[in-house]
């Protein structure tokens, strides 16, 4: 029995989205699913909402469309709902059911809005364009000159609808017939792209065109049976393949330079037989794809295994934790917006309650400053309001005010002693000013208040685990799985605690950042040793690496894990808790990584300069991205270094950065840099690498490689407090921050090194 759905993705796939600040939608009426790709620290998150056969899909400001199975639906996204939604993370949007039009079965293919708000779907089965109104099913608007009536027999399978300036201007079809489901009698190469406004065919032999698109003053479509995107000059009909993907493509969008293509493996049946694509070499693949369409490379790829075989449409939204409600959702109860006049008759409630929630609403949205001037001027109304005299001293955590938020924090305890929270986040400030001893006794203190306290607990682990306190650490840590930002493998075996296993199948699973995972994968075969088989379960990018270190007997992607074919079970992460390991024997003694002998990649051109790779940013989603990332600026100089030839080991790599790597003559690998195998067959070329805390850098110093880490004030647990050597990775050399954020006082000490080690 295997887990019906599973996902696997490229590292560059989340940091994509947190780049780009958006999250994807997905359609796919073959497993009655709309999926939300989206972030949630650096991992993706991927969300379900059960439909009847979804298929196009639009966004228009506030509104999103979505065409199911007989019904056309609208949402409206109301931040304030958006707001009260934590778990598993805060959200940014919260789309609610607004409208439900009966369309009848007319199998709705693609949508889109115009400006004013008016929405405009493709009606396949009548071969046409239509608009709404409430007194109708639909309304047809225009049709195929050659289709001579109105009917439903899909006579053309027209599917797909670009605008460009506000108005209906391309469409395609897969066939130029006019009788019942004519198409299919040529499906492989009778699609045609149409001209709306003339009704004139800008060409014609496609292969079963979809998602036409006007974007950046191009014509764009998808040869669907060719698996391909392309553009097309819609005067001539010139046709210009820009990128081939390994699947059926359908559902297109752009943010920027990239496009996201949904790809389905396509299905042994009538329909998809003799096309372009079933008779090339190489397995097709269900997800998405986003291809950089300045040179045509794949940047980023979600693959979907398990009960998700075909997508329809993506849809690219500009919010990083969206979430869309079902019908029967209990929050649609109490959830209200109404027209400003008739919110202006509204009763005003309790006014401190009314400027209390306003002030967390901004402390939740991130304007912190304007949250903290919220909370002081209630607390001067009210100075005994002391859920507003915690709100202040967390948002002055935040802000990192750390003297500030202690005065606070301290003022509610003398009040409330028993204030779990208020500890907690006490200890986190005593944690930041490097007071370790008093950041554990407020962890203590938060404990003994709420002895289930998970996060207390968490917090307490990464300074025991910081000060090398790594038995104790260790258990501390454990409490993750109780937090909210954990979620447990699902299945009936039970966790490995210790006991004897040697007669039994282990399965350790990956979990969080792939820098986690290659730190912790030391721990692999001495887990192996302990039991009689050890299976690891891990996202594709990181499989063709981690399946060949001793001990692993099978690496597999999550959704392809057997539920028979173990007995017991640890998560990575927790395996020195469960081997009972200490600092005596976390090191590692030798590289632990072997790169396999199959990976080819491109070869660094021999030189007698000295060959650095860098990488300056980490995923913008982090918690502490905004000090352990170093903006590309500030390593200028560093490139200036002569006989040094560098090479940039980011993904990805923004066209402002590219720019500058081209202007300082770095070598860019972005494009090499499909997953981590391929990654360290490339650092294996190099002599040096010179990274902040990424998984780049994790990466180096299990293959062994010299590795010049750049730690920033507030550094992870990893790195300890003090010192230049890791206690993780021998070949690794810490250069740390003498003051917050001071990047360039640092990246000058890393010059002057580089060029001593020139000299």
């Amino acid at each position: 029995m295997s887990i019906p759905f599973a996902s696997q993705h490229t590292p560059s796939f989340p940091a994509l989205l947190n780049f780009l600040g958006v999250s994807v939608l997905v359609s796919t009426y073959q497993a009655g699913q709309l999926i939300i790709l989206r972030t949630q620290d650096d991992v993706l998150n991927t969300h379900f909402c059960g439909l009847e056969k979804p298929m196009g899909m639009a966004a228009h400001r506030e509104k999103l469309a979505v065409g199911t199975g007989y019904q056309l639906r609208e949402y409206a996204n109301l931040p304030a709902v958006a707001a009260k939604l934590t778990d598993p993370a805060p959200h940014d949007a919260c789309y609610l059911p607004r409208t439900v039009h009966i369309t009848g079965d007319i199998d709705i293919h693609e949508l889109a809005y115009t400006e004013d708000g008016e929405l405009w779907l493709v009606n396949t089965r009548m071969s046409c364009l239509c608009t709404l109104d409430p007194a109708y099913s639909v309304v047809p608007r225009w049709r195929p000159p050659f289709v001579s009536a109105y009917d439903l027999t899909d006579r053309c399978h027209l599917n797909g609808l670009a605008f460009k300036n506000g108005a209906p201007a391309f469409v395609t079809a897969l066939g130029k017939t006019d009788t019942a489901a004519g198409w299919r009698a040529n499906k492989a190469s009778g699609g045609l792209l149409m001209d709306v406004s003339d009704g004139r065919i800008i060409c014609t032999g496609l292969s079963m065109p979809h998602s036409p698109r006007w974007y950046q003053d191009k014509l764009w479509y998808l040869e669907s049976g060719a698996g391909q995107l392309c553009t097309v000059n819609p005067r001539t009909g010139t046709r210009t393949v820009i990128a081939h993907v390994p699947g059926f493509t359908r559902g297109l969008d752009f943010v920027g330079r990239y496009a996201f293509i949904g790809l389905s493996q396509v299905r042994e049946t009538a329909v998809f037989s003799g096309l372009p694509l079933t008779a090339q070499p190489g397995e097709r693949h269900c997800g998405v794809w986003v291809v950089d369409i300045d040179n045509g490379q794949t940047v980023a790829c979600v693959v979907f295994t398990g009960s998700v075989q075909e997508v329809f449409a993506v849809q690219v939204v500009p919010h990083r934790f969206p979430v869309l409600l079902d019908m029967d959702d209990p929050l649609l109860r109490n959830s209200y917006s109404l027209p400003d006049a008739a919110l202006a008759e509204v009763a005003a409630p309790e006014p401190l309650a009314v400027a209390f929630e306003a002030a967390t609403y901004k402390h939740r949205q991130g304007q912190w400053e304007a949250a903290v001037a919220d909370y002081r001027a209630l607390l001067q109304q009210a100075p005994d309001h002391l859920p507003a005299r915690f709100h202040l001293g967390v948002a002055l955590t935040d802000m990192e005010r750390w003297q500030e938020a202690i005065s606070e924090l301290q003022a509610l305890l003398a009040r409330q002693p028993l204030h779990a929270e208020a500890h907690n986040s006490l200890g986190l400030c005593y944690a930041a000013l490097a007071q370790w001893e008093q950041a554990l006794d407020q962890f203590g203190l938060a404990l003994a208040a709420d002895q289930q306290y998970a996060v207390a607990q968490m917090n307490r682990a990464m300074i025991l685990l910081k000060l090398g306190r790594f038995r104790d650490g260790w258990a501390a840590y454990e409490w993750r799985w109780q937090t909210p930002a954990f979620t447990p493998f699902a299945c009936p075996q039970p966790r490995w605690q210790g006991e004897d296993i040697r007669t039994k199948t282990l399965l350790v699973h990956t979990e969080q950042g792939a820098g986690d995972a290659l730190q912790f994968a030391r721990f692999l075969s001495l887990a192996a040793q302990r039991c009689q088989k050890l299976i690891l379960a891990c996202p594709e990018a990181l499989r063709p690496l981690l399946a060949h270190i001793p001990g692993v007997s099978e690496a597999r992607l999550p959704g392809m894990v057997a539920l028979d074919s173990f007995d017991i079970l640890c998560p990575l992460l927790s395996l020195p808790h469960t081997l009972g390991l200490d600092e005596k024997n976390l090191a590692m003694n030798e590289p632990y990584l072997p790169i396999p002998e199959y990976i080819t990649v491109v070869s660094l051109p021999p030189a007698s300069a000295l060959k650095v790779g860098v990488c300056w940013a980490g995923s913008p989603s982090h918690k502490n991205d905004r000090h352990r990332s170093c903006p590309l600026p500030h390593w200028l100089p560093l490139f200036t270094v002569p006989s040094v030839a560098f090479y940039s080991l980011q993904t990805p790599v923004t066209s402002t950065d590219a720019q500058l790597l081209a202007d300082y003559a770095v070598s860019n690998l972005e494009a090499e840099l499909t997953d981590y195998a391929r990654t360290a067959a490339l650092l294996a070329q190099l002599d040096l690498v010179i990274s902040v805390d990424t998984s780049v850098a994790h990466l180096a110093g299990a293959l062994g490689k010299p590795t010049w880490l750049l730690v920033d004030k507030q550094a992870d647990w990893r790195w300890g407090i003090a010192g230049e050597e890791s206690l993780w990775y021998p070949s690794m050399t810490l250069f740390r921050q003498t003051e917050a954020d001071a990047w360039e006082e640092l990246l000058a000490r890393v010059k002057t090194n580089l060029l001593a080690k020139i000299a």
